[in-house]
């Protein structure tokens, strides 16, 4: 499967974006997706994750209440809500996918397979 991330752009703080993780190749709903970021000088970060079919989800505490994922496996696409957005939340973005179809979504980098490239986010103060 391949990945491509989109969405991303500059937003003042407050202000919301929604990114897209679309797949190519094979049906996404073949996979679990996350999203994570990487912030200049940060190591790369878990952000959010689905299953493969939507019904279970997780955030990191630190967008918790401001950010969701969804996915539309008919459009072969898992999103990214951000809304309430931070300086803090500048980043660039990536989107993976897990091919072991777990039950639960997972967080660490290493359990994904397959990785985007990835989408800037700037949030001006």
């Amino acid at each position: 499967v391949q990945l491509q991330a989109c969405g991303g752009g500059s937003v003042q703080a407050g202000g919301s974006l929604s990114l897209s993780c679309v797949a190519s190749g094979r049906q996404i709903s073949s996979y679990g997706v996350g999203w994570f970021r990487q912030a200049p000088g940060k190591e790369r970060e878990f952000v959010a994750a689905n299953t493969w079919n939507g019904g279970a989800t997780t955030l990191a505490d630190s967008v918790k209440g401001r950010f969701t994922i969804f996915r539309d496996n008919f459009k072969n696409t898992v999103y990214l809500r951000m809304n309430s957005l931070k300086p803090e939340d500048t980043a660039v973005y990536y989107c993976a996918a897990d091919g072991l179809r777990p039950t639960l979504p997972r967080a660490a980098e290493s359990q994904y397979q397959y990785w985007g490239q990835g989408t800037q986010v700037t949030v001006s103060s």
